[in-house]
């Protein structure tokens, strides 16, 4: 962010109004009454008897009493600006005073309006009106936010569990609220076809958008207007996130951004995952590596390029990748999948504990049969796997740059059972929809392209490269045993009525803690890719299959 002025609010003078030694405040439209929190008017049980040093630490869950007056006290000072009593009311008090002394000073929030709503156990929701105000500049603002009442474990007062996401609940711990002239322009960014962008029309791009701006906003020839924006501190800058507007007192002049998007792609990707829960796709051209669409059913995060998930058996394509380049295997070599596989005192199990006991590699991999690829495990070396995601499919070497914040996928050096797990998705490695709708891509293209948002030549950046390309052998051998798996295998009913060159893998990935694992689907057809995660779905041809299938039969 550029250097912001400020200019400074006075003081509220104005005293509470204060009936009976009370302060009134309105409670889900009933009022309810707290001793003031000034002078002779506190409350008689916050005053610190002579004999504290022996009284009794109050233990056990909180009372309804104690959260109405715990809640009450920190909203009541809040806002009426003493900042100082409102962090005591805290557990963190250092955190809080910083916050809450920005929300008037850099955010230049003033009249501020807290109302508090029926609280919910501990948790207490309240509603928020202010003014931002700046130079000659004024608009108003409301949100809803919570707090949850926690009692300290030194004494048992209850108190406000602090985090920055009650002062406003787009807040990361760490982040901060700036009201002046934004250090990035705007920007209207396009699609393939020069049509624009907004979130209006493509719920999805929200965190697209905000880091299109980041990255081109000042370079892309335009003009920062007056904004009230969330700035992000380091915690939340590490996992990606982007500034993000909130109010915008006068606009700025947008420069504009091209992008690869399609309208049609993307309107279609952002209907499929509004069918399903947590749902994020991708879409990529092979050919160029040029990103058509993305898209995720929550919009807070964007998962389609930057989760971090177990990709289950979907990584059974970069594990074969490797088994075809050494000649372990060909796919119609005899290779039973075992029910059951040990290996440095694991047990592994298929799914459903299913077996082959006669069959070939290209069945095993149709039916996504785990031990028919852990049991080339004591043949490979730990590092095998990484070399052959990083060289081949150029993963895992955080090294993309896509044009916004973007996670290239995971695949540490392993050991033992934890190196058999990888073989299978599982395990410590890490991917998202982007990455693996990329290897999808490579294997229909032969060589790695490295998906992208933004051309290169926008900004003269450079894309990363894979050390080397597949054979045409290998590919073939690929193709082959994804071709099975879309036409006879877990994703025959999903790919039921494709037509053409194309293949798919599925993947159900565990998830300690959920019930049901998360359903992965990847695949090509022609000059298009895409893979899909429904987290908490279910098995992937039947969660994230139908989502891919659709999009890459709109062809194109």
């Amino acid at each position: 962010m550029g250097k912001r002025r400020h200019v400074a609010e006075r003081r509220r003078t104005t005293a509470p109004a204060v009936v009976g030694g009370m302060i009134a405040l309105a409670v889900g439209g009933a009022g309810f009454a707290v001793y003031a929190l000034t002078g002779g008017g506190a409350a008689a049980d916050e005053r610190t008897p002579a004999t504290a040093d022996h009284k009794a630490v109050k233990t056990g869950p909180l009372s309804a009493a104690e959260i109405r007056t715990a809640s009450t006290r920190f909203l009541t000072a809040w806002q009426q600006g003493r900042i100082g009593e409102a962090a005591a009311a805290t557990d963190d008090a250092s955190a809080a005073g910083r916050l809450l002394a920005g929300y008037t000073k850099d955010a230049h929030l003033k009249d501020v309006t807290l109302t508090a709503g029926t609280p919910a156990g501990a948790k207490v929701p309240f509603s928020v009106k202010a003014t931002v105000s700046y130079q000659k500049l004024a608009k108003p603002l409301a949100y809803g936010s919570s707090l949850t009442v926690v009692r300290r474990a030194s004494d048992g007062r209850p108190l406000v569990d602090w985090h920055s996401s009650v002062v406003h609940p787009d807040l990361q711990d760490g982040d901060t609220l700036v009201t002046g002239e934004s250090g990035t322009p705007p920007i209207k960014a396009l699609d393939r076809d020069g049509g624009e962008l907004t979130t209006a029309r493509y719920p999805s791009l929200g965190t697209v958008l905000d880091g299109l701006r980041e990255k081109y906003g000042k370079t892309a020839g335009g003009k920062a207007g007056v904004e009230l924006r969330v700035v992000r501190g380091k915690g939340a800058q590490k996992a990606g996130m982007s500034d993000k507007t909130l109010v915008e007192l006068s606009k700025g002049t947008p420069g504009t951004v091209k992008t690869t998007l399609s309208p049609a792609f993307q309107a279609a990707a952002e209907q499929q995952v509004g069918k399903r829960a947590k749902a994020s796709v991708v879409v990529v051209r092979p050919s160029t590596g040029e990103i058509l669409a993305v898209a995720n059913s929550e919009h807070g995060f964007n998962v389609g390029f930057q989760g971090s998930l177990a990709p289950g058996s979907t990584m059974k394509i970069v594990t074969s990748t490797m088994l075809f380049e050494k000649n372990l295997i060909t796919p119609d070599a005899s290779h039973p999948c075992p029910k059951t596989y040990k290996l440095a005192g694991w047990t592994f199990h298929n799914d459903g504990d299913s077996e082959i006991k006669k069959g070939t590699f290209k069945q095993s991999f149709g039916a996504s049969c785990n031990n028919a690829f852990i049991d080339f495990a004591p043949k490979l070396s730990d590092s095998d796997l990484t070399t052959e995601a990083q060289q081949v499919y150029g993963l895992a070497m955080d090294n993309w740059s896509i044009g916004v914040p973007s996670f290239d996928g995971a695949v540490p050096v392993q050991s033992g059972a934890q190196m058999g797990a990888s073989l299978i998705g599982q395990g410590a490695v890490r991917m998202n929809p982007l990455n693996m709708a990329s290897v999808a891509a490579t294997v229909e293209s032969g060589a790695f392209h490295q998906p992208y948002l933004v051309s290169p030549d926008v900004d003269h950046r450079t894309l990363a490269k894979a050390a080397r390309a597949m054979s045409a052998k290998t590919q073939s051998q690929l193709k082959d045993v994804m071709r099975f798996t879309a036409d006879y295998g877990t994703a025959a009913k999903a790919m039921a009525g494709m037509s053409g060159d194309y293949g798919a893998k599925t993947g159900s990935a565990e998830v300690d803690g959920q019930k049901k694992p998360n359903g992965w689907f990847t695949a090509f057809k022609g000059d298009l890719a895409a893979a899909g995660v429904v987290q908490a779905g279910g098995h992937g041809g039947d969660t994230a299959g139908p989502i891919v299938a659709t999009l890459l039969k709109m062809g194109g």
